[in-house]
């Protein structure tokens, strides 16, 4: 096909059609020179008119359709007739066969190169042009893209290949190099899909006819089954030595970890093995140490809460909590703290069981009790490294959580977790633990409690009427602001892979000691203290919290009463 020509360049005809300024189209033109960058993404960047308005304008005046593809279903084994490095190079994506022709959308349908190139790679057939917007296309890469084939064929042909030799022993299937070869390609390809989706863990679990690989996704597991169930062990031990774990154990459990760079991400994986009826189950938690750690405004915190919450962490001395569920979200508010923290002015000691980011001039200690390095012998001796923040990675024991009460106590900030459902029965339970209810009630400062909710889909987003069932328990949470509310949920497109959901959102509970509150902990009276933190005027629960956000649209009903299930509502 000829290729669509503008009859003026872009910046004059923007402003000749008044969607942008003369003096805008300077600046952007100057800050071009400087980045090298097209000149509509320098005046999307630089926020002068969004993607849509642009692509929409560049529709029109190329008398081309403007496509949302975020709707539409597009088949995977389609896309796949222009190979993804080449989708990405060129920023074009296969929407539909047409027969003789294929709907070809790009961002940029006036790159008279890439034109010339997809002809070249789709001939026979002709091309049809739409425009699509950049962040839709990419989107749709990583769903079409997935690497699931590229991971059964790696699996089959590993098979094949142990199936092909005289001792078929998959345990020891690293001193045939093919074979070496072939299961790296497959755990290549098994990480590539696991950052391409976003994913936290990887779980690899052998069964009697089967492998299932499965990825936790918005912290939900999505499955692949592999028929190629003989594998599991050659992959188990390729992740042993990546881990510099003991290969010849296979009874009893193990725990490491190891570095990798998967496209242009930093990777840390911990790594867990644990024997089961079939073989070796494996859990691999996904650390990206590229995408930089999170700022407290950015953990989805309210602003009130964030001021709230930064008082507490610029307080000389106290203990501050962060409490929830294992994935909840803990690690990376405490983080967020430290980072925010970190100065030169003060002395930060962190004890972790892994130190899961690195941090600059923060001293941070891996626990390691095989040698006697535990929480408590290395929080002893961080007392007299002269700190003014110390960071425990978590409150397990009676004696960790002693000593960290009275270094609170003692003119230290100390920042630490637990493992409890909600703020105020995290300070009902250091003294569970054993801590003095007067260590307690003097030192302890503050208690943040959150969950993680998935964020509904903002491609496919759409009004939801809670059913009576959600409506009783929503009644019961919030009692009449129910009844005006609009409620939104995700209907399923290619961008969410059809769930309805992309990416997750903290929510957060903040407790706050006040005089009498801290007075019914040192008499050690649960009840009274438990009745004066719900009375707490700036105490909002979790469940309200997820409300909220249900209210402004940001999730759905059904994450709300997911997360009810898990708090004390009463």
């Amino acid at each position: 096909m000829a290729a669509p020509k503008l009859k003026m360049r872009l910046g004059d005809l923007l402003v000749h059609e008044h969607i942008i300024t003369n003096e805008q189209l300077m600046q952007a033109l100057n800050s071009q020179k400087a980045s090298g960058r097209k000149l509509g993404d320098t005046l999307i960047e630089l926020s002068y008119l969004s993607e849509r308005q642009l692509l929409e304008f560049l529709a029109q005046q190329l008398d081309l359709p403007f496509l949302d593809i975020s709707q539409r279903r597009i088949a995977s084994d389609l896309a796949s007739l222009l190979p993804e490095v080449h989708a990405r190079r060129l920023r074009a994506l296969i929407i539909e066969d047409r027969g003789d022709s294929v709907l070809i959308g790009m961002s940029d349908p006036a790159d008279l190169n890439a034109i010339d190139q997809l002809e070249h790679m789709l001939a026979p057939k002709s091309l049809a042009l739409a425009v699509v917007m950049d962040s839709q296309m990419f989107d749709a890469f990583d769903s079409l893209y997935r690497r699931t084939a590229d991971i059964e064929s790696f699996a089959s042909q590993l098979e094949e290949e142990y199936e092909k030799s005289s001792s078929f022993d998959l345990s020891t299937s690293f001193i045939d190099e093919t074979g070496d070869a072939t299961v790296g390609k497959l755990l290549q390809s098994v990480f590539e899909d696991a950052v391409q989706m976003r994913a936290s863990d990887i779980h690899i679990e052998p069964d009697e006819n089967q492998l299932r690989i499965r990825q936790r996704i918005d912290g939900v597991l999505q499955e692949n089954i592999l028929k190629e169930n003989k594998i599991a062990s050659a992959m188990v031990l390729r992740l042993k030595l990546m881990a510099g774990l003991d290969i010849s154990e296979k009874r009893i459990p193990q725990d490491g970890r190891f570095h990798m760079k998967i496209a242009g991400h930093e990777i840390d994986v911990r790594m867990s093995t644990m024997p089961v009826q079939h073989g070796e189950s494996v859990v691999m938690r996904l650390l990206d140490q590229s995408a930089g750690l999170l700022s407290l405004d950015q953990t989805g915190m309210p602003d009130d809460l964030v001021k709230r919450v930064r008082h507490q962490i610029t307080r000389p001395h106290g203990m501050v909590l962060v409490t929830g569920p294992t994935g909840s979200g803990k690690t990376t508010t405490l983080y967020a703290a430290l980072s925010e923290l970190n100065e030169a002015s003060k002395k930060i000691i962190t004890v972790e069981d892994p130190v899961e980011y690195r941090l600059p001039r923060i001293n941070q200690v891996q626990v390691n009790p095989k040698i006697g390095l535990t929480f408590s012998t290395v929080l002893r001796t961080a007392l007299r490294q002269d700190p003014d923040i110390m960071m425990v990675g978590e409150m397990r024991d009676q004696e960790t959580v002693e000593i960290g009460l009275r270094g609170a106590l003692t003119g230290h900030l100390v920042l630490s977790t637990l493992h409890t459902n909600d703020a105020i029965a995290s300070a009902l339970r250091l003294i569970d633990m054993g801590a003095a209810g007067f260590l307690v009630g003097s030192s302890l400062r503050a208690i943040i409690a959150q969950r993680l909710v998935r964020r509904v889909c903002e491609h496919c987003v759409e009004e939801h009427k809670p059913d009576p069932q959600e409506l009783m328990w929503l009644t019961n949470l919030a009692g009449e602001r129910v009844n005006t509310t609009k409620f939104v949920h995700g209907k399923g497109c290619q961008s969410c892979q059809y769930t309805g959901y992309k990416g997750r959102i903290g929510v957060f509970e903040l407790l706050e000691m006040n005089e009498p509150m801290m007075a019914a902990l040192k008499r050690d009276d649960a009840q009274e203290f438990t009745e004066l933190s719900k009375a707490n005027p700036s105490f909002m629960p979790l469940a309200l919290a997820a409300f909220d956000y249900a209210t402004q649209g940001v999730t759905t009903v059904e994450e709300v009463l997911r997360l009810v299930e898990t708090v004390d509502v009463s």
